[in-house]
């Protein structure tokens, strides 16, 4: 039976040198309070001291809640992730090489969590090739100081595969929403399951404790068992939170009931894009859907492309997914993003990335930060001005989150993002216009870091888009080729000498749709 304790009690029964899994999205599934009892602890006493940490999605708000928490040199010295950005205190550590970290894909942390569980050696997947977590490549290494091989390259019945290697985990620090005086845990306020269950039996079979903060206790024996997410038999501690700020549902809300299921919002009420280049972009990467295909949706604009399917009155008529588990309604942008309106269904973490890896996925649509003329795509990490040291570069460090998993498994994949970086672009009489030219090239002669392999996805035979509000790229044999462009741009002008390389231009070179530009479009067509 659970043991209920406070959160400086559960931070003293964290070992020095121990491996610590954590599970969530943003502030889903964070026990806030019981970090921020350990960095005070660590602060007061040099306790707990030289942790390893391990998640697979982004933990954090970019402000000062989530993992930035724990953003003490001594406090953590190794970080494996698959999205680092939003806990800056450990982004800084990373950056300063006082801290090792690899970044790994977020379906293979939260698979591999089951592998741990199971005493298996780990998890042999071909996510990954190709891109900067092939230890061909970089081996997800972040910075100087990570040596440690994570991952590894076999072949298998005459195919390559990447082997990611099991570890052993002393703690699962986890959320969930109610438990009852045996330790079952409920996640009725939850947005997304998360993978909680799977790093608590990783935990537990590897001798590990179980430590999950609650907002709310129940007598035992009243929560429904299907209700139950993680079971008392797997849970030693359990901490009832004493501030409600520990318990945001997402980075953006305390609670939002549309988000956990408990009621559906009228369409009408979600919030629509105001017509700008971005809201084109969207627009245009929906005009590739098809009835009844089931859709990803990345951070940025892709994820703002699903208030254009509900503008349009399509939801019915496709499946849009987040990663973090749902199916169905409208997934929600940032600061709310890996939550969901109106989901038709809820599944664990792990098997959502099941579903994806497997192809699952007729379409996605993924963010554009860098591309080459290999058709390569970086969201992962970027060398910027430094602003302390003019004339010097410094990395900016990001992570794939999930985006290697699902980039390269589905059948048909749209980069989508502004042309350039920090541009001033509007919409004029259906035209677009530049009124200032970006000051940060992204089509590049080779990007920072292979997030995505266009070699690879010419091998696979995937379909590949770029859009942006100027234009729309596919790559085609291996070549990134102009198909469309916008009605006001210039071709050579506005496109070409603004890339670092020169694409080849498709013979039937088109006009975007000019309705793409007007108030209303009604382009979607199913």
């Amino acid at each position: 039976m659970a043991k209920f304790i406070s959160a400086k009690e559960a931070a003293k029964l964290i070992p020095d040198h121990s491996t610590v899994g954590v599970a969530g999205m943003g502030l889903s599934g964070w026990a806030e309070e019981v970090a921020v009892a350990i960095a005070d602890n660590f602060k007061e006493t040099g306790h707990p001291c030289d942790l390893t940490m391990k998640q697979g999605s982004a933990m954090g708000d970019w402000k000062e809640r989530g993992m930035t928490r724990l953003g003490y040199e001594g406090l953590v010295t190794k970080w494996s992730a698959a999205h680092i950005g939003s806990a800056f205190a450990m982004n800084d550590l990373v950056r300063a090489n006082k801290m090792a970290c690899h970044c790994l894909p977020q379906g293979v942390i939260v698979n591999l969590w089951r592998e741990i569980a199971a005493h298996r050696p780990g998890l042999i997947t071909k996510v990954g090739l190709g891109t900067f977590v092939d230890p061909r490549v970089e081996g997800g290494k972040m910075n100087e100081v990570t040596t440690e091989d994570l991952v590894k390259v076999i072949e298998l019945e005459g195919e390559e595969y990447l082997f990611y290697k099991s570890f052993k985990l002393d703690v699962a620090l986890l959320r969930g929403t109610i438990a009852d005086e045996n330790g079952n845990i409920s996640f009725a306020k939850e947005g997304p399951i998360n993978e909680g269950y799977a790093v608590a039996e990783a935990a537990k079979n590897s001798g590990g404790i179980v430590i999950v903060q609650v907002e709310y206790t129940a007598q035992k024996g009243t929560l429904k068992p299907k209700d139950v997410k993680i079971p008392g038999a797997m849970v030693d501690y359990v901490v009832v939170a004493t501030d409600k700020n520990a318990c945001w549902q997402t980075e953006g809300v305390y609670y939002e009931p549309a988000f956990s299921g408990e009621i559906r919002k009228p369409l009408h009420a979600i919030p629509t894009m105001p017509l700008s280049p971005r809201k084109v972009v969207a627009r245009r990467c929906a005009a590739e859907l098809k009835k009844g295909d089931v859709v990803n949706l990345g951070v940025g604009i892709p994820s703002e492309m699903a208030s254009i399917v509900s503008e349009e009155g399509h939801t019915d008529n496709i499946c849009l997914t987040t990663e973090s588990g749902y199916f169905g309604g409208v997934p929600a942008p940032l600061p709310n993003f890996g939550s969901s309106y109106n989901a038709e269904a809820s599944v664990d973490h792990g098997s959502m990335f099941d579903f994806y890896d497997g192809g699952g996925c007729d379409m996605a649509v993924l963010g554009l930060a860098q591309a080459d003329e290999e058709g390569n795509i970086n969201v992962s990490k970027f060398m910027i001005p430094d602003k302390k040291n003019p004339g010097k570069m410094m990395p900016r460090l990001t992570g794939p989150g999930g985006f290697i998993n699902i980039s390269q498994a589905s059948k048909k994949v749209i980069f989508a993002g502004m042309f350039a970086n920090k541009g001033e672009e509007e919409i004029v009489d259906g035209k677009l216009v530049i009124r200032e030219e970006g000051n940060g090239r992204k089509f590049l002669k080779q990007v920072d870091q292979i997030t995505f392999s266009g070699k690879y996805a010419s091998k696979s035979g995937q379909e590949i888009l770029y859009v942006t509000e100027r234009c729309v790229f596919q790559l085609l044999d291996g070549k990134m080729t102009v198909i469309e462009i916008a009605p006001g741009i210039d071709l050579q002008k506005d496109i070409i000498d603004q890339m670092d390389f020169v694409p080849a231009v498709s013979p039937d070179l088109k006009l975007m749709d000019a309705a793409m530009f007007e108030e209303t479009w009604g382009g979607i067509h199913m």
